[in-house]
């Protein structure tokens, strides 16, 4: 994200980094896919540390990754 933030003006990277870390909770992939030993909150929540996820958290995901493939929105169906 550093890139990203000397590319964009501070609010538009701020808004993307909200949205990536948003997107990968909603759709439960990354370390959003297990609940949080910290703050204790499910899998698909955010951490209560604004804009940070726990560090327990990523190391329990790296523990037992679970691959849920690609985001649903970002994949079409072809008929």
């Amino acid at each position: 994200m550093t890139m990203l933030s000397a590319l964009i003006p501070s609010p538009a990277a701020d808004a993307a980094h909200d949205a990536a870390h948003e997107t990968a909770a909603r759709f439960q992939q990354g370390g959003y896919s297990v609940p949080c030993p910290e703050c204790h909150v499910p899998a698909g929540a955010l951490c209560l540390a604004r804009r940070n996820m726990h560090a327990a958290r990523r190391a329990q995901y790296r523990r037992n990754p679970k691959t849920t493939g690609l985001v649903p929105l970002l994949v079409g169906r072809t008929r």
